[in-house]
């Protein structure tokens, strides 16, 4: 039994020292200043574009230029001094754009295990992209643990990853819809997915902890399956598949 204690004992010492290492981390000090980068990515006549956004720990948001800009991509990127600004990289063939933005932490911290430092400044910082309505878009978008919000009304879109450790994921999905695959998932926040009155809709919703909430026009074929009445014969019709381990997950009309 003293074994158990001491072994109990050296575990809470052992978290203690982590968490305190975390609230030292996440202080702004530790990071240095919060800076901006100001995006303005031309179009060069790109008619389809694959975006794979990586914001590491910070939150994330995407809608539509409305100026009329000839813009591949537009918006402000937040960083933090000590961390360097984001990493843009480019690819075309063709009319094929491959565009990539990543957070500079994210990069050199790599993929593997990351301390809970690594992840804590989820809302200290945030991106805001803008799109450009003429493109058709192949959209990726993560965060390490920070809120994901997809505002795709009015845009051409052929297919939708949304992800986040630990924050909350709201997408708005476009008018127009002609077989679009959706994927909204989160660690331990909320999703929350809007379809448009107009488009049919074939729903994979679950949750780990929290509630699984369909609007009634989608019914239900089983325990996480959900489904239009009209959707094997609609042209414009999508699947989703949204999930959180411990929050809420909602499909609703707009």
């Amino acid at each position: 039994m003293k074994t158990l204690a001491g072994s109990a004992g050296l575990v809470r010492a052992i978290i203690l020292v982590l968490l305190l290492g975390a609230m030292i981390a996440c202080s702004g000090s530790s990071q240095g200043q919060l800076l901006t980068d100001d995006l303005s990515q031309p179009l060069n006549g790109a008619t389809t574009a694959k975006l794979d956004v990586d914001c590491g720990p910070g939150h994330l948001a995407i809608d539509r230029l409305t100026g009329g800009e000839p813009l591949l991509a537009g918006g402000t990127l937040q960083y933090f001094e000590r961390q360097g600004p984001p990493n843009h990289t480019l690819s075309a063939i063709g009319s094929q754009t491959t565009f990539t933005l990543q957070d500079s932490g994210s990069a050199t911290a790599g993929a593997g295990f990351r301390w809970p430092w690594q992840a804590c400044a989820g809302g200290a910082f945030e991106w805001l992209l803008h799109l450009n309505p003429t493109v058709s878009y192949d959209i990726a978008a993560h965060s390490d643990g920070g809120n994901v919000t997809l505002d795709l009304a009015g845009m051409a879109v052929s297919r939708v990853t949304a992800d986040t450790a630990g924050g909350d994921v709201d997408v708005v999905l476009p008018d127009n819809a002609a077989d679009l695959s959706v994927t909204a998932k989160t660690g331990a926040g909320n999703v929350t997915v809007s379809v448009p009155s107009g488009v049919a809709a074939k729903i994979h919703a679950s949750s780990g902890l929290g509630k699984v909430i369909v609007d009634p026009r989608f019914s239900k074929l089983d325990d996480n399956t959900y489904q239009s009445p009209d959707y094997d014969a609609a042209a414009n019709r999508v699947e989703i598949t949204a999930s959180s381990g411990a929050g809420n997950v909602s499909v609703i009309t707009r």
